[in-house]
């Protein structure tokens, strides 16, 4: 028992230094995170860390995985819930842009962070990066693939071309609030694709009006 407790306690303490992790990078970048830096808001030893991550790298990789892990909780799971097609596809990018708008991480977006600051540095960090946003824009693919087939997008619609749409108009919608101070960007992103789905849905009465 006395052994379960402590590994409890050490779980715990890892998903709160990664919960921290990811809130910080969504700032100030993968690179930005300092072990000692976490140590001192988390009241945690820095010999603490050292008990999870050999190093920075390990703990940047971790934290990859965690703001993953994250994004799907909070927008893939709850979205799945909605009925298959092209509602599902549409509550997909609206989850998307409540996490925004609800300010779940300071920075907005811990993967266009990401992205932006590992797009032309090679290493592993990049192609953990890299992948998440592979899988991410292949799963939107997906959806888009069984609206059509499900006959709630026409059959002449580009699932790779539709998917890029959708993509292109979420990380809008940060970096317009965010830089510009827009704050009308999260309902412009959201109107955009619904009208756009609208369009393309043979029975638009699936979705909102607006």
């Amino acid at each position: 028992m006395t052994h379960d407790g402590r590994r409890l306690r050490g779980q715990r303490s890892r998903e709160a230094i990664l919960d921290q992790a990811v809130s910080l990078a969504s700032v100030e970048g993968l690179d930005g995170l300092s072990l000692g830096r976490l140590a001192t808001t988390l009241g945690i030893s820095k010999s603490g860390f050292f008990a999870h991550w050999r190093d920075k790298e390990q703990l940047q990789l971790d934290a990859v995985d965690w703001a993953a892990r994250q994004w799907t909780e909070q927008i893939i799971s709850p979205a799945l819930r909605a009925p298959a097609g092209v509602r599902r596809l549409f509550a997909l990018h609206e989850l998307r842009l409540r996490f925004y708008a609800d300010r779940v991480l300071p920075g907005g977006c811990f993967f266009l962070a990401a992205q932006t600051e590992f797009d032309d540095r090679p290493g592993e960090v990049r192609e953990r990066v890299s992948q998440a946003l592979r899988d991410w824009l292949a799963f939107i693919r997906r959806l888009v693939a069984e609206a059509i087939s499900l006959g709630e997008l026409r059959p002449d619609v580009d699932p790779g071309q539709l998917a890029y749409e959708i993509e292109a108009l979420g990380e809008l919608a940060v970096t317009h609030t965010r830089l510009l101070d827009d704050h009308r960007a999260v309902e412009h992103a959201r109107r955009a694709v619904l009208q756009r789905l609208r369009a393309l849905c043979p029975d638009p009465a699936l979705l909102p009006e607006d």
